[in-house]
């Protein structure tokens, strides 16, 4: 018996190392808009010595019980911990808007908002039904280009929803369906961004601003990453 025992833990113990399967990642049960203008900083290897800003768009608890910053990035929205860049970028914090007091946790009041949402409405099943919708109050836009970026689309964001499956969804209105303005969360004519032919990216505002503007390092960036895919 003590043999089947110790085979059976060492069993438990052998990590797979060439299976396809990746980790569970922890899913998002609730969103709180962030109201306030908190940002978060990150920094990249071309610019060790310097900080870059970026609104952020919502705190998010997941089933881990942690809370995190939640942010469009590139052609995903992610947690603030896992922000990844082409020049290496990597999170280091949050700050006030405009101020010098720098935090690494969720604020008390997002934390605490976020348990008493949770412990209100309770855990969603795991399914693809809408839970929550909360509306875009930092200017995203999502990129389209269908011929390699020789031309470009950028769409206003409206709203965000989250699945039973912690997929966070950019709705994006379809002119041809607008019926009431201004279009709200939870309109018959928004779709999801991700799943329309051609989506590439998010930007904030003052990104999509620059390239409307054609200004010629924003449109240089732009066609950077249009070659890294």
């Amino acid at each position: 018996m003590r043999l089947q025992h110790s085979t059976e833990s060492v069993r438990s113990n052998v990590i797979p190392l060439f299976s396809n399967e990746q980790p569970a990642r922890p899913r998002v049960l609730r969103l709180s808009p962030e109201c306030d203008g908190l940002e978060l900083l990150y920094s990249n290897d071309n610019h060790p010595d310097k900080l870059f800003s970026l609104k952020v768009l919502c705190w998010a608890i997941r089933d881990d019980d942690d809370v995190i910053a939640m942010v469009p990035w590139l052609g995903k929205i992610v947690a603030a911990s896992e922000l990844e860049d082409p020049l290496n970028g990597r999170w280091e914090g949050y700050r006030l808007p405009d101020g010098d007091h720098l935090f690494s946790t969720a604020p008390r009041h997002k934390f605490d908002e976020l348990q008493a949402a949770l412990g209100f409405f309770g855990t969603a099943p795991e399914s693809q039904a809408v839970i929550q919708e909360i509306p875009d109050t930092i200017g995203t836009h999502a990129v389209f280009s269908t011929d390699d970026f020789q031309t470009v689309q950028l769409v206003e964001v409206v709203s965000w929803r989250l699945t039973g499956e912690g997929e966070l969804l950019a709705m994006i209105a379809n002119e041809t369906e607008v019926t009431n303005t201004p279009v709200l969360a939870g309109d018959p004519c928004l779709h999801p961004a991700q799943k329309q032919e051609g989506f590439r990216y998010f930007f904030q505002h003052n990104i999509a601003n620059r390239i409307k503007e054609r200004d010629p390092e924003a449109l240089a960036a732009l066609a950077m990453l249009g070659e890294d895919e």
